[in-house]
Formats: structure tokens, C-alpha cells, sequence
């Protein structure tokens, strides 16, 4: 197939075109580099061997995604193009609700225009909100712990209003919980700009010297060591469920977590990246981020059962890739 990939030199994005390119997929990547760099795309045709096609260009742009829509047609689109720090929302809210949804509404609008039938949305766990961990997909959602949550429930409902009135159109929800590692190349992992949203590259910026310190928002939840516990999967057991999911989508809606269903705190995983790279990790303990919550794992059994998918890589693997792609990447300007 020919599969669109919005928001594809991103992280999650770049190591999902990989594995569509392993699979024999043709892939037109769409993406405005706020968060990025046209340098993922050289990245991923070294690792492959295949060179995807690129635009720059917002996934909310209306005129630009109708001129790559007609000019391509393609047989699919996984929609990751989004703002997606729960912190950073709870700040500037505005500009998560016009991005999200608006990104959403225009990629299929032009899915139903020229007639993409199969569209996997990237969606987040942050739709559970404070529901009890483990999430199952039939939970109610209770997104308003940030607004990051609330836009990706919102597109759901968008994708689901869609496809209730188009039935030959096939939405797959991947509801994803905290993606981390790099490709085992080293060549592409998580490079965010600026200070990291994220544990793990917090962590790695840590271990070269380039932050001081990691900050561990609170310590004071009911958990086992009083941090917030996470679904941590590697980021390449994560791309390989888009490709599975986007090649097994029927007409309807599907929804899935994509986790590994075990939970880690945030102390452990220091501990466990500390141990993998001996190294040292200094941090210190400061108050709760706003929009955060105690436990967040999945229950991964609907994965298993109907996409044969299952996250094999464990933390030890993803501590040690992150830390090789940390080691090897250097800042571009």
C-alpha cells in the first residue's frame, strides 16, 4: 500500500515509516518540523534503504493537504501530527484544541474526498483520565485531567461520528501509553527540542551532561514509591502496532491499547537506566506537574487477540537504545 504517515519525522512517526518501509509499504511523509527534522527522513532511508516521500507542510492546512491528497490517493493515512505535552496544554490550551482537532478534520475530509478508506489515529492513554489502572478500551473516558487528553477524545469522537456515516470507512484508535528507546541503529530515537516533556530523554540529557539534574514531579502519590507509575513500551514495539494496524483495518471503528500492560515508576525506571548503562543519575524531587495522575497501564489482551501484537522489547532494551541514540545524535541547528 501507500500509506500517508502526518507528523512522520517526528518520533513515534519516523520509527513507524521504518517499519512500513521493512514491510514493503510506499510512504509519503507530511510534517512542518515544529518538533522535527527533515533529517529523519535521510535517517530512515539509511536504515531501510528506501528514501519516503517528504512534504513540509501542516497537517492543518486545508489547500496544502487537498494538493497531496490529489496528487497521491493514497490507500491510507496514520495520523500522528499533534501537540502532545500534558503539561505544556494545561498552559496554552487554545493552541492544543485548534491544532488537534482541527489536523484531524482536515486529514479526513480528504480521506472521504478521495477516498483514503483506512485512517489510524494516534491517539493517547491520557483519554482514561482517572479511571483505575489497568484500561481497558470499554472504560468510559475521562480525559479532563489536561487538555492534550481532552483533544485526543475529541478526535475519536470525530473519527467514530465520521465512520457511523461512511461504512466503508475504517477508524483504528491506538490508544498508546509512554513510548521509549530508540531504533537499535542509533540513528533515529526521541530528539525534542528544548527541555524535554519526557522522562526518558530527560533522563538521557541528564546522563551526557547536557541537563544537570532530573526533576521527579512529586513523590507523594499512592504508589509503591510514592512516584507516578507508567506503561513504558519501546517505541519500535509501538510502530510495528501501526503497521499491523493499518494492514489488518476493516470498515468500522477499532480501538486498542498498545502497552505491555506492566507498570513502572518513574524511580524505577531511573534505577533500571542507571543499571543498564552504568551510569548515575542525579535528580531531586520537586512538586506534581498539573495534569498528572498516580498509575497508567494498559490491559493489552484486545491487541493480542485480534492484531497477533504483542510488545516483545523490555526496559533493560529500552534503556540501553535510548542511551545509544543519546550518545550518537548531536543538536542540529
Amino acid at each position: 500500500m501507500e500509506i500517508l504517515v502526518t507528523g512522520g519525522a517526528g518520533y513515534i512517526g519516523s520509527h513507524t515509516c521504518v517499519e512500513l518501509l521493512k514491510n514493503n509499504h510506499d510512504v509519503i511523509i507530511v510534517d512542518n518540523l515544529v518538533n522535527s527534522k527533515a533529517s529523519a527522513v535521510e535517517r530512515i532511508a539509511a536504515i531501510t534503504g528506501k528514501t519516503p516521500l517528504f512534504y513540509k507542510a501542516d497537517a492543518t492546512d486545508d489547500r496544502a493537504m487537498d494538493l497531496i491528497f490529489s496528487t497521491h490517493k493514497p490507500d491510507g493515512v496514520i495520523h500522528f501530527a499533534g501537540l502532545k505535552a500534558v503539561g505544556e496544554s494545561v498552559q496554552v490550551p487554545l493552541a492544543y484544541y485548534r491544532n488537534n482537532l482541527l489536523s484531524t478534520m482536515v486529514i479526513a475530509d480528504n480521506c472521504l474526498r478521495y477516498g483514503v478508506k483506512r485512517f489510524v489515529f494516534s491517539s493517547s492513554a491520557t483519554v482514561y483520565g482517572d479511571n483505575e489502572a489497568p484500561f481497558l478500551e470499554t472504560m468510559e473516558l475521562l480525559a479532563r485531567t489536561n487538555p492534550y487528553g481532552e483533544t485526543k477524545a475529541m478526535c475519536e469522537r470525530i473519527l467514530t461520528d465520521v465512520a457511523s456515516v461512511n461504512p466503508d470507512f475504517s477508524v483504528t484508535l491506538l490508544r498508546y501509553f509512554n513510548p521509549v528507546g530508540a531504533h537499535e541503529s542509533g540513528l533515529i530515537g526521541e530528539a525534542p527540542q528544548g527541555v524535554p516533556n519526557n522522562l526518558m530523554p530527560y533522563i538521557t540529557q541528564v546522563a551526557k551532561g547536557t541537563l544537570k539534574e532530573l526533576k521527579v514531579f512529586g513523590n507523594d502519590y499512592p504508589t509503591a514509591d510514592g512516584t507516578g507509575v507508567r506503561d513504558y513500551i519501546h517505541v519500535v514495539d509501538l510502530a510495528e502496532g501501526h503497521a499491523v494496524a493499518i494492514e489488518k483495518a476493516a470498515p468500522g471503528v477499532e480501538i486498542y491499547n498498545l502497552g505491555t500492560g506492566k507498570g513502572t515508576s518513574v524511580l524505577e525506571l531511573v534505577h533500571a537506566f542507571e543499571q543498564a548503562n552504568s551510569l548515575e543519575i542525579p535528580y531531586s524531587i520537586t512538586q506534581r506537574r498539573p495534569g498528572d495522575i498516580a498509575e497508567c497501564y494498559a490491559d493489552v489482551s484486545k491487541a493480542k487477540e485480534q492484531l497477533g501484537w504483542v510488545a516483545k522489547r523490555g526496559i533493560v532494551e529500552m534503556c540501553q537504545d535510548a542511551w545509544r541514540f543519546e550518545k550518537s545524535y548531536e543538536a542540529e541547528d
